[in-house]
């Protein structure tokens, strides 16, 4: 519970109306709510900037209150999840540009602005800024970078952090750190930039990143192949991966999946598949011209049939279609419990049909979706939400996907970060040794061990 003395300091840096009271609505709960997850936070902070993100975090670490950063809330991992109570510090007035340069590439912005508007800046200017995760219009950048998100398009381009090249944040015992910045070369000490990239919160509160760009594609082209089963789809996503052509985006959905979202898909399909995968190709018009037809060539052998949207608008309905997958899959049974392990890329045809394997123990409809490339899984089952034993069903049946992906020489996350839900498995391959090492890096930035507690790591 928070005192009336760290409530009065904090008032007094916040003004009573941007600090709110712990059952605010929405801020106990993130998007792994269909696990019936929700926090119990003491209050809720509404910081304007990283002057206030010092002082709160000052006053919270001499009162031993711990510390939820949280963006928009669109993770799925429970990492802005308030569970042991503490000050939710919600980053979603900190919008600001603080400087845009797109002759030299380039922009600082505070983490409360949201992705999509990164992308609309950029784009406007006719840069990219290539990080995709869905729900971009929910998602904050500062989230973003502080789970290291993927996307589709992170096969070619990279994670989120592969376009951070410098951070600023709030340390305890309220210090502000600015690592890196508009630098594109920087070797100089430890790569503490990169550190704080995918810490979930852990050791500090990202105030602003600074962000690469490049010059956008003249234009992109998806090819959709449609096969019989996984063995096939699986053989072709090989066959991309070894014709020496570098997709876009390298995607691919199984069959149960296919039969849950294929009938919105924006083109006819000749008939429900047994695989599908979705690749894209971009630069000039000539360079996606040639690779275009090799991208069909690697994919047309067992193919029942091959796809090639002809018009910029059937482009963005057939993505428009992908990003709404995980909605489709919902709607089948009115919940999912989804989690996103990635494996060696040569195993990924082995975990698409483990995790189906899975549902079926479990008397639940499975299926998988998501970046064949860079052989990550949306592993999936379908639920009625309402219904407990659903529930723990499904509980039970992801954390046998979390051990598939350690047997396959995995790892039981590839870009949704690690938060509550996966802490206890995380850690499943680590030695002694690597674990201390983990926990030095924690203490030594928290050694109080009040930014988000419990998250990440055991501590």
């Amino acid at each position: 519970m928070i005192s009336s003395e760290l409530r009065a300091e904090l008032e007094a840096v916040l003004g009573p109306d941007r600090l709110l009271d712990g059952d605010a609505p929405g801020y106990d709960r993130d998007a792994t709510e269909s696990r019936g997850l929700r926090g119990r936070p003491d209050a809720v902070a509404l910081p304007q900037g990283t002057d206030e993100v010092a002082a709160l975090v000052a006053a919270c670490c001499r009162h031993e209150m711990p510390m939820v950063p949280r963006g928009g809330g669109s993770g799925f991992a429970g990492g802005a999840v308030a569970v042991d109570g503490g000050v939710v510090v919600s980053l979603e007035r900190m919008r600001a540009v603080r400087s845009f340069d797109p002759l030299l590439w380039r922009m600082e912005v505070e983490a409360g602005l949201p992705t999509s508007e990164v992308h609309r800046l950029a784009a406007e200017s006719g840069l990219l800024f290539p990080p995709d995760p869905g729900a971009a219009e929910q998602s904050l950048i500062g989230g973003n970078v502080a789970t290291n998100a993927g996307g589709p398009h992170a096969f070619k381009y990279g994670t989120t952090g592969a376009w951070v090249t410098g951070v600023e944040a709030v340390v305890a015992p309220g210090h502000v750190v600015r690592f890196g910045g508009p630098l594109r070369k920087d070797v100089a000490g430890y790569d503490l930039t990169h550190l704080l990239v995918g810490s979930e919160g852990t050791l500090g509160i990202i105030t602003a990143v600074w962000l690469r760009l490049v010059p956008r594609p003249q234009t992109a082209v998806p090819v959709v192949a449609l096969y019989e089963d996984t063995a096939a789809g699986v053989a072709a996503v090989g066959r991309v991966r070894a014709s020496g052509i570098v997709p876009a985006a390298l995607e691919y959905l199984d069959g149960p999946a296919m039969a849950a979202v294929g009938a919105s898909m924006p083109v006819t399909l000749p008939e429900t598949p047994g695989f599908a995968v979705l690749a894209e190709v971009d630069g000039s018009a000539e360079e996606v011209a040639v690779a275009r037809d090799e991208l069909v060539e690697a994919l047309e052998p067992d193919a029942v049939a091959l796809l090639v949207p002809e018009t910029a608008a059937d482009v963005r309905a057939l993505w428009r279609w992908r990003g709404g997958v995980s909605i489709g899959v919902t709607a089948q049974r009115g919940g999912k419990l989804s989690e996103d392990i990635v494996v060696p890329v040569e195993r990924l045809g082995e975990a698409i049909e483990g995790i189906v394997a899975i549902g079926a123990r479990h008397g639940l409809p499975a299926c998988s979706w998501g970046h064949a490339g860079d052989g990550n899984l949306h592993a999936t089952f379908m639920i009625d939400a309402a219904d407990a034993v659903q529930r723990e069903r499904a509980h039970a049946a992801a954390a046998e996907v979390f051990a598939l992906a350690d047997d396959l020489g995995g790892s039981v996350s590839g870009e949704h970060g690690i938060g509550l839900v996966k802490r206890e498995a995380v850690g499943a391959r680590w030695s002694a040794e690597e674990h201390a090492l983990q926990r030095a890096v924690k203490r030594s930035f928290d050694p109080q061990n009040l930014m988000n507690p419990g998250k990440k790591i055991v501590a």
